[in-house]
């Protein structure tokens, strides 16, 4: 609890910067314009947005949402925001104290732990959330403090009131502790003001890079509510297969149920043996399961995925290559994780358990080795395997992807990584689940560790240009 004295002094300071809020963001133009730009990269236009610590209303009045409200608790400033942008609605209240029940996509927190109470607001805000709901906390690196603080004196920065300066480890702990769950950390900005050429080095190349990252000036933790899904019933799993004729049968009968209903979809693609035959034979053998057999109309396993998955009837949809290396009965372990909401995108990862020799040649080993530790850099959140045959989401959230399905286009033959950075743009809960990975028992592998390394990487460094060196 913060004296009430102490926040009437609080208020009365930033009161008295009200009318010169306007002077300093143009004095700063190019720091707030590289704030502005990371929150368009996160929070979608037309998105109903509530930002806590809106100031004179500059980032969620250029946000451009469907439904905006901004609070903050200086009258004064609340009234110069009124002005700038009548199309938001502007609240006059202390951050601990602002309730609504009404619902956002994105609530922003921006710069103020260090005068609110963290485990009040955050219990607040829950009125607010729904399970899509992402929590956007943005503070200043502790590192900078003292740079902060001579700027102020030196009338290079507005001079702000700091009562607390909590440590991310901080941040994380009482976001755990209040039934949230952590999605990821970002940090951004070396240089806050601008030099040509300079500052675009400093920004973009230098402080993305690993440990110098730790020193730019603005934290961000993404973060949701941690509750169960309420829609998942029914599963659809989706079986893409070519020349897997002998696997088929054991793909119907170890396929376990799960959820109010089962429903398996193969996906057959163009096969030189008998697979396609073979399913419309299991669909007649095994009519108390419910089988669907369709015929891939494109080429390649990314167009097998979107086939299968946009026929999906279930609230949730994996997919199980039919290649049996991995044991269907493991494909629980993926519904159990998302229907306790631990997860929104869920994939298996082959390489935690210790596997046999010859399930996987030791070129692809160390392949998809290095390129999961270049997805996790760019993705924010741990990836140990990055060409997993076991992967999952929401009905609903594919649905979402459809429509945005477009940044790799022909680059990405998979369709994996076209799914894993739409979840990341989105911010997504990524989730991997070890998996069982075997030797091939019929059939031959699709993979080439030569064309698809080439592939991979022509891949990663797109996705570095599109997500890592963006702002």
């Amino acid at each position: 609890m913060i004296d009430r004295n102490l926040l009437r002094n609080i208020r009365e300071h930033y009161d008295s910067y009200a009318k010169e809020r306007h002077q300093w963001i143009r004095k700063n133009k190019y720091y707030h314009g590289q704030m502005l730009k990371y929150y368009s990269f996160v929070v979608p236009e037309n998105s109903r947005v509530l930002e806590l610590g809106c100031g004179i209303g500059y980032i969620i009045g250029s946000l451009n949402p469907s439904y905006g409200v901004g609070v903050d608790f200086s009258d004064e400033t609340i009234k110069a925001a009124r002005k700038s942008y009548p199309g938001i609605k502007f609240v006059c209240s202390a951050y601990d104290d602002f309730s609504t029940k009404e619902k956002f996509d994105y609530i922003i927190i921006s710069g103020i732990l260090s005068i609110t109470n963290m485990q009040k607001l955050l219990q607040n805000i829950k009125k607010s959330c729904n399970h899509d709901t992402r929590i956007i906390i943005s503070e200043y690196n502790r590192i900078w403090s003292p740079l902060l603080r001579l700027s102020e004196k030196l009338r290079l920065k507005m001079p702000e009131v700091k009562i607390n300066e909590l440590a991310v480890k901080d941040i994380e702990n009482i976001i755990n502790i209040n039934g949230y769950q952590l999605i990821k950390r970002d940090k951004f900005g070396l240089m806050p003001k601008y030099i040509p050429i300079l500052s675009a080095f400093l920004n973009k190349v230098l402080a993305k890079l690993p440990l110098i990252n730790g020193l730019c000036i603005n934290q961000f933790l993404i973060f949701r509510l941690n509750e169960a899904p309420k829609d998942a019933k029914n599963v659809s799993v989706v079986l893409t297969c070519k020349d897997e004729e002998g696997n088929i049968e054991e793909l119907v009968k170890r396929t376990p149920s799960m959820g109010g209903h089962t429903e398996l979809i193969f996906v057959e693609g163009g096969s030189k043996d008998n697979t396609y035959g073979k399913i419309r034979e299991m669909i007649k053998k095994y009519p108390k399961k419910d089988i669907k057999l369709l015929k891939q109309k494109g080429i390649g396993p990314k167009d097998a995925i979107y086939t299968g998955f946009g026929y999906a009837k279930g609230d949730f949809i994996i997919l199980l290559e039919a290649d049996l290396t991995t044991p269907p009965e493991e494909i629980s372990y993926v519904w159990d994780i998302y229907k306790k909401g631990y997860g929104e995108y869920i994939q298996g990862s082959r390489l935690v358990y210790r596997m046999n020799k010859k399930a996987m040649p030791k070129l692809n080993y160390f392949g998809n080795g290095m390129f999961a530790k270049i997805f996790t850099w760019i993705v924010g959140q741990r990836f140990t395997d990055t060409l997993s045959g076991v992967k999952a989401m929401s009905r609903e959230r594919y649905r979402q992807f459809e429509k945005q399905k477009n940044f790799f286009r022909d680059l990405d033959p998979f369709g994996d990584f076209e799914m894993i950075f739409w979840c990341m743009k989105n911010n997504l809960k990524l989730v991997e689940v070890p998996i069982t990975y075997l030797p091939r028992k019929y059939g031959k592998t699709k993979i080439n560790a030569i064309k698809h390394g080439w592939m991979l990487l022509k891949i990663s460094l797109k996705a570095m240009k599109l997500f890592k060196f963006r702002v």
